[in-house]
């Protein structure tokens, strides 16, 4: 006798291909320009505190929601950023990672049945978090090479009356950053239709000149309908921290925390409170990161320009989308796996980020170290001869 069927909603999408990517390089001792996470170090001062944690504790569950300190070190920094003063006991929550606030954001709004808009490309996450939400999404699309969205299209999907809509900025994978004209645009949809905005913003501080980064909560009347969900990760180098959390209207806030709260208990507590350090930090840590990823920015552009190899120019985050179109290649997926086999680069086949047959990006990335970008850099130069 066979066993009965398992879960529908778990045949509909696969693991992360960008996870397996990671995999993939590592099978091969690529470069892997696929994951974004950087393979320098925290702040010392993180790290020191970290040590002292791990004699001191906390080593129990912290308040659900996350630890006071914590919580209240994320709302003087976020309030001195967003311009509103931001309530630490009501209005955020300590998640495990930006991808469970996303999840958590998006099964407090949507019931089975609603609809989401998600701007496409999109990160991968957004369609597997409308799926496990029975959520129904409504793809919109960035069109290349700006990747400006049709304010009518927009318009036409806020006409089925969706839940929400999905915001990723400055943007994974395009390294899109939307223009305040187009959140003002996208913030008057919300306010007509009644939806809310759940945004992403982990790449917060990695915007580039002449780009500014605009929280969409601090548009007018958008506080009340925004759901703003972040994280530590690439802020602090710290990816595998899982830190992330919701800042929202106390209302909203509340629904998240009772998912939260069913989904993950609580983010850990011994890193909350090492990481409380770093929120801490003034606005020239922030300067300096965007110093730093500027120059690897200027460091990778010109490699591969030199390379002649072309791509996109991100405003803002760290990931570049190569067109492979050159290559000839019928699966971006094939040549992806070819690229990390024979010329030792791990990327991503941008197929996985687009609604609808898209065959002509890998996405990389340039968090590393200088010396390991140089190194990816020579390999991909002498791409052409090996794939």
């Amino acid at each position: 006798m066979g066993m009965r069927s398992l879960s529908a909603r778990t045949g509909s999408f696969t693991d992360s291909v960008i996870r397996r990517m990671t995999r993939v390089s590592q099978q091969f001792g690529a470069v892997n320009l696929s994951q974004g996470f950087p393979d320098f170090d925290p702040p010392k001062e993180i790290l020191d505190r970290l040590a002292e944690v791990a004699r001191e504790g906390p080593h129990q569950y912290s308040v659900t929601w996350g630890a006071a300190n914590f919580r209240e070190a994320l709302a003087a920094k976020q309030s001195r950023l967003m311009g509103r003063e931001i309530d630490p006991e009501r209005e955020v929550v300590a998640t495990c990672g930006s991808t469970e606030a996303m999840m958590a954001a998006v099964m407090a709004v949507a019931d089975p049945g609603d609809k989401v808009v998600i701007f496409s490309p999109f990160y991968e996450n957004y369609g597997a978090d409308a799926i496990l939400s029975g959520a129904v999404p409504i793809y919109v699309s960035l069109r290349p090479p700006d990747f400006s969205f049709d304010p009518e299209e927009l318009e036409e999907a806020f006409r089925q009356r969706p839940k929400a809509l999905i915001l990723c900025n400055p943007s994974n994978p395009t390294g899109k950053v939307f223009s305040r004209d187009e959140l003002l645009f996208i913030s008057k949809l919300a306010r007509e239709y009644d939806a809310y905005v759940i945004t992403d913003e982990v790449y917060e501080h990695i915007v580039y000149e002449p780009r500014r980064h605009t929280y969409m909560s601090s548009l007018p009347g958008m506080f009340e309908r925004t759901i703003s969900c972040s994280s530590l990760s690439k802020t602090y180098s710290i990816t595998g921290w899982r830190l992330g959390y919701v800042i929202a209207p106390e209302e909203a806030a509340d629904a998240v925390k009772k998912v939260h709260d069913f989904l993950t208990v609580g983010a850990p507590a011994p890193l909350q409170e090492a990481a409380a350090t770093g929120l801490r930090f003034g606005d020239g840590y922030y300067r300096d990161l965007l110093s730093e990823y500027a120059g690897k920015r200027r460091l990778f552009m010109k490699g591969l320009d030199e390379a002649g190899l072309a791509h996109t120019v991100p405003e803002g985050a760290y990931y570049v989308l190569l067109d492979i179109s050159e290559f000839g290649y019928a699966s971006d997926l094939e040549f992806c796996e070819r690229l990390a086999e024979r010329a030792g680069v791990g990327a991503v086949p941008g197929s996985v980020f687009f609604h609808g047959e898209e065959n002509r990006y890998a996405r990389l990335h340039f968090a590393k170290r200088d010396e390991t970008l140089i190194e990816a850099l020579d390999r991909l130069s002498r791409a052409r001869g090996l794939m």
